[in-house]
């Protein structure tokens, strides 16, 4: 159960503000959750979590990988204990954005292997990204990459989440190219997948997926290849951040197909539901807000509305200012909250990616992380985020 509410913080530092003055912000009152699950959930929820950099590695953080595989699986072991599944090498461990394929098949190993040892649930991500979209000239060149992976996954025993490939996205011109290639593939997998639509509002070479930018007709022809395809299908995660095109699809798909919210803006009422349904959830912002997470859907699933509404709701506006354009910059709010939460030492990001948020959109999220109560040591944070700040230039 939360702890009762504290009076308010003493804690204080100081942050930037647009008018490029700097204020004195006084922490809010604390609010402390549990670190492991409390009672059953009656959805399936999955974190999208990212991967720890090894700081202290000898590599070009733009050109190679280096990962720090304990703290990789330590975060895992985390979300696991709040009894959240999770989904590997997928866009939040900034897959084809800084992670390849071989660390991203060694990580899903690692992950794999280790959700063995604890029975927890991992879905891993394959596409086809060690096919360089410029040397992918057919669809059939798309086929075999997508089977190459899939293999590749299985054979170290992982579930599968197909993620959209770039490729596909350039040489797909019509419904029929697409029904093709998911088609053959789905006819080869061993368990049923999920199915992941990513918008290209988190990345940009996936512009007219399906076939279309009309992201009508988009619909019709995914809904039609996936609907035509249940058996092979768990269900679908659907990244557009548009509340109703996933409600809309929701009520399209067979009812043996789950929907996987990946609405970053408006998971709440989603994972709520309504009248005719309700959406399981897939996201990245799980990895920020992991413990928050938890105890709403444990309050869910205990019949508690209300308490999930109120656990849950506060974190929307963080998620939101974390997913705000260029959304594919995301991950570089994911790792900060990592950081000052204590799951690294450092804000290190592999890519080199902690350089793509500015030092006012980092002072928001500390802002909106504290008022939602998702600072799990106030102390540390507010030394960490003083540490930060202090190398931008902003003294304590």
């Amino acid at each position: 159960m939360n702890k009762p509410v504290q009076p308010m913080s003493s804690l204080s530092l100081k942050l930037p503000k647009p008018d490029r003055s700097i204020e004195t912000y006084r922490l809010a009152a604390s609010r402390t959750f549990p670190v492991k699950l409390e009672g059953p959930l009656n959805r399936i929820a999955f974190s999208a979590v990212h991967t720890v950099a090894d700081p202290l590695a000898e590599n070009d953080p733009w050109l190679s990988a280096a990962v720090d595989w304990d703290k990789t699986i330590a975060f895992r072991e985390h979300v696991w204990d709040l009894g959240l599944g999770v989904a590997e090498a997928m866009d939040t461990a900034q897959r084809g954005m800084g992670l390849d394929w071989p660390t991203s098949l060694e990580l899903m190993t690692r992950s794999v292997g280790a959700a063995k040892r604890r029975n927890a649930l991992v879905f891993s991500g394959a596409g086809t990204d060690h096919l360089a979209v410029e040397d992918a000239k057919t669809i059939d060149d798309v086929i075999r990459a997508y089977e190459e992976q899939i293999s590749a996954v299985e054979k170290v025993g992982g579930r599968i989440i197909l993620m959209a490939s770039r490729a596909l996205a350039k040489l797909g011109r019509s419904a029929d190219d697409y029904a093709k290639v998911y088609d053959r593939v789905l006819s080869q997998v061993r368990d049923p997948v999920i199915i992941h639509w990513l918008g290209d509002m988190f990345d940009p070479a996936l512009s007219g997926y399906w076939g279309t930018k009309d992201l009508d007709k988009a619909m019709d022809i995914a809904v039609a290849i996936i609907n035509g395809n249940v058996a092979k299908v768990d269900g679908v995660k659907v990244s557009l951040l548009d509340k109703q095109r996933e409600i809309d699809m929701r009520r399209r798909l067979d009812k043996r197909i789950r929907m996987y919210t990946g609405d970053d803006f408006n998971y709440a009422e989603l994972i709520a539901g309504d009248e005719q349904g309700f959406s399981h959830a897939l996201l990245g912002i799980f990895d920020a807000i992991a413990p928050a997470a938890s105890y709403a859907l444990s309050r869910l699933a205990a019949g508690d509305v209300a308490g999930f509404h109120d656990v849950l709701g506060p974190t929307v506006p963080l998620s939101r200012h974390i997913f705000k354009a260029p959304t594919r910059f995301y991950k570089t709010g994911v790792v900060f909250m990592a950081y000052l939460n204590g799951h690294q030492d450092h804000f290190t990001m592999v890519g080199g990616q902690e350089s793509t948020r500015s030092t006012l959109h980092l002072a928001e999220l500390f802002r909106l992380a504290d008022k939602a109560g998702l600072l799990a040591n106030p102390e540390l944070a507010t030394q960490r985020m003083k540490t930060v700040l202090a190398t931008h230039g902003i003294e304590p």
